[in-house]
């Protein structure tokens, strides 16, 4: 099974002989040297040092503190055991002598010819049998043995070189990782890795650690094995158990982790004391466990690194951009992953995005500042510009440069260059800020992508397509429908649910909570006992996580904490529905208000006298009871609001939201007049960094109070230098400013 493991940043000189790496907040742009696109790298690079000099300096003037540049495995090791590094060495030499840092990428997917002739039993092997011949991505199957070898003594050669350079700052050790990276196969619908019996061996073995006993894994499988080695992971959809499924997609989300823990391993054993990091293509929040090529959990990944992180393309390829509550989730998710140490930004979108014929809209220097606070207002502890040059070749060509691919320097990136200097003149302040803790949180519950096993798609959807991707937009939807109340929250990971972990919540928020272990039922009920507020949606606890159903739904026990019982189901033709309210006055909400609901009609009869209906179905049938338990309360809703709202944003349902607020007791920290404003802050030691952001098209007067601790406290802009004034009412301060369009204000506020 996968370790849980607390990593320590451990500490080494830096470029001033003093400075440690966990105390260095690192602004980079991505340059390999010259034009070439990663992973791919230039040829002779000492003949090109000094024209790759003159990119650098230009990289420092604009304001970044340091280069992420990359080495692929087949040109780092093009003949066995002999390697060449001469690229990474001529970077780290030009960076040392020009004051920057380097963090190096390291692509494993672009692997050595001789890997392959060497052990021919190494490729990656789809569910249907197919072999996947690797064509410079996307390598050798990691569980085979030699190819793990390979692999790891490479990172520790190259973490061996790297550590005598005072300019080497750290390491991502894993682009977006996945069991196959940077390679497709549209020959193979539905291809899913890696079914080698390097891999079925590796899950045979996880599977004796997880149950023990052959006989403990005939019961949970429904099957009548004599020994491990028949059991291989499932490829078929039976109307029998699924539990071989969860069990097989499980894996491969907990061998990730420890697959990158044993790269961070080899990187420390070669040279100590170095970052090491790693980042996802999105979030978890975007994507599915049963992604065939392999799809990591964020928070298993997270324990794995010192920092992981995520790429962030909000424009990417497509002509209309993600919108800024979109954005704005995506970072809270990577804030939530990260365990309260921070994450860093692996990929942040440079220049308008192409994939083949497709352009995405222009990114523009507003774009940059937005894009690039929203991500420091959550927390990154570093932040890395993809790239510096547009893309020379792939399909991706012409696409994602902050500057031109003939040299021209454009607007945005001396934006994104003078955000990075003022990161890297308020180190300290930002290495230590922290986001404030939140009393709201979303549960995320990957488990639900596994109800029905394989068996996946609907036979219909709605006409905006929300049953397709569910799973993923009530968790958008709820979180867009808080989104304007400026309340911090969290999203909490179904697996560490514990009382611990939800005591500082005073509103935890259950959206599409189908299936879930028995365990975190468990703490939810304890979590409503003693005192906390819970939503669920319908149907929770239909299943557990070997996809068995409950006798009563609310299932697992969850019908006693909230107060109801499910007394009849049904999916409406279009996938929509509506619900009356008919309780009092609560959450914002008047009698005959209606919300918009998606997918089902859950009848709910409550199971006693603390427990009342307070909206009805359109036939009149009970759709959401209120209940009080033990010294908590908890409200059910027999339909799914969130992803509702994501597809429309109906008034009704925000107001909803926003009631569970006050319902629960939520404190309201900041409070904006005079313009519709996001206000995020940070807790550095002593001192608040407020950053207000503007999305507004027209300019507008923003006066903004927050509550603060007791005492005076005195302001700076840290963009403009100037002083801004600060004065108190009460609990909180208040401070103002007129912004103008798209413009972020950031405020430095240290107590007097």
């Amino acid at each position: 099974m996968l370790r849980w493991l607390t990593l320590v940043l451990l500490c080494t000189a830096g470029l001033n002989g003093a400075q440690s790496e966990s105390e260095f907040f690192p602004m980079a742009v991505w340059y390999g040297g010259g034009k070439a696109r990663a992973p791919m790298l230039e040829r002779d690079p000492r003949l090109k040092k000094e024209a790759w000099r003159t990119d650098l300096k230009q990289i420092k003037s604009l304001g970044f503190n340091t280069i992420r540049c990359w080495i692929d495995w087949a040109s780092g090791e093009p003949v066995e055991q002999q390697y060449h590094f001469d690229t990474i060495e001529v970077l780290l030499e030009l960076a040392e002598q020009e004051g920057l840092r380097v963090v190096i990428q390291v692509y494993m997917d672009a692997a050595p010819d001789w890997v392959g002739r060497k052990y021919p039993d190494s490729l990656f092997i789809s569910a249907s049998g197919e072999a996947m011949k690797s064509e410079s991505a996307p390598g050798y199957c990691f569980d085979h043995p030699g190819v793990r070898k390979a692999t790891l003594d490479f990172f520790t050669a190259l973490a061996e070189r790297a550590q005598k350079s005072p300019a080497f700052l750290g390491w991502d050790l894993w682009s977006e990782p996945h069991v196959i990276n940077w390679a497709m196969a549209p020959f193979l619908p539905n291809a899913e890795f890696c079914f080698c019996p390097n891999t079925v061996a590796r899950f045979q073995e996880w599977l004796r650690k997880k149950y023990g006993t052959i006989d403990a894994l005939n019961v949970a499988w429904y099957r009548r094995f004599t020994s491990w080695g028949q059991a291989e992971p499932g490829r078929l959809s039976t109307i029998l158990s699924y539990t071989d499924y969860v069990d097989w997609r499980t894996f491969i989300q907990e061998k990730l982790g420890e697959d990158l823990h044993m790269r961070y391993e080899a990187v420390k054993k070669g040279g100590p004391g170095r970052i090491a990091t790693s980042h996802a293509a999105v979030p978890s929040l975007f994507t599915s466990p049963l992604a065939g090529d392999g799809a990591p959990d964020d928070w298993i990944m997270a324990k794995q690194a010192d920092y992981y992180g995520t790429s962030f393309y909000p424009k990417h390829s497509s002509p209309v951009g993600r919108d800024i509550p979109w954005r704005a989730a995506l970072m809270d998710f990577a804030k939530s992953s990260g365990h309260g140490r921070g994450f860093w930004i692996g990929e942040l979108q440079g220049g308008f995005g192409t994939i083949a014929l497709r352009v995405s809209a222009t990114v523009t220097p507003d774009d940059l500042r937005v894009w690039t606070w929203t991500a420091l207002s959550r927390g990154a502890k570093g932040v890395n510009f993809y790239a510096w040059y547009p893309m020379s070749s792939g399909y991706e060509s012409g696409g994602y440069g902050l500057i031109q691919l003939d040299g021209t320097i454009t607007e945005r990136s001396r934006a994104a260059g003078k955000v990075a200097r003022v990161v890297d003149k308020n180190q300290q302040l930002f290495l230590k800020a922290r986001p404030p803790k939140a009393e709201v949180a979303i549960v995320y519950n990957p488990m639900v992508h596994f109800v029905g096993g394989r068996q996946r798609a609907f036979a219909t959807a709605g006409a905006q397509g929300e049953v397709f991707g569910i799973e993923r937009d009530s968790l958008l939807g709820t979180y867009r429908a808080l989104f304007p109340s400026n309340v911090p929250l969290d999203f909490v990971h179904i697996n560490e649910i514990t009382a611990d972990n939800l005591k500082p919540y005073k509103l935890v928020i259950f959206p599409y909570p189908l299936m879930m272990p028995a365990r975190a039922a468990k703490e939810l009920i304890g979590y409503v006992r003693a005192g906390g507020s819970l939503l669920a949606e319908a149907r929770a606890g239909w299943n557990n996580e070997r996809g068995w159903a409950a006798e009563t739904i609310p299932g697992l026990g969850l019908h006693e904490a909230l107060g109801c019982r499910e007394t009849a189901v049904h999916m409406t033709p279009d996938s929509r529905t509506e619900l009356k309210w008919t309780g009092e006055n609560l959450f914002g909400l008047n009698p005959n208000d209606r919300l918009p609901g998606r997918l089902y009609e859950e009848t709910l009869e409550p199971s006693g006298p603390a427990a009342k209906v307070v909206a009805v179905h359109p036939d009149g049938s009970p759709a959401a009871v209120l209940s009080s338990f033990g010294a908590g309360k908890s409200i059910t809703v027999g339909t799914y609001l969130g992803v509702a709202y994501e597809s429309q944003q109906n008034p009704s349902v925000r107001r909803f939201f926003e009631g569970l607020l006050d319902w629960a007791g939520v404190n309201r920290p900041v409070a904006v007049t005079g313009a519709e404003a996001e206000v995020k802050w940070l807790e550095s030691g002593r001192d608040r960094v407020a950053i207000v952001f503007h999305h507004a098209e027209k300019t507008a007067d923003a006066s903004i109070e927050m509550a603060m601790p007791s005492g005076d406290w005195s302001g700076l802009d840290l963009q403009s230098g100037q002083p801004v004034e600060i004065s108190r009412s009460g609990a909180r301060v208040r401070f103002g400013k007129r912004l103008g369009p798209s413009e972020v204000w950031v405020v430095r506020m240290t107590p007097k």
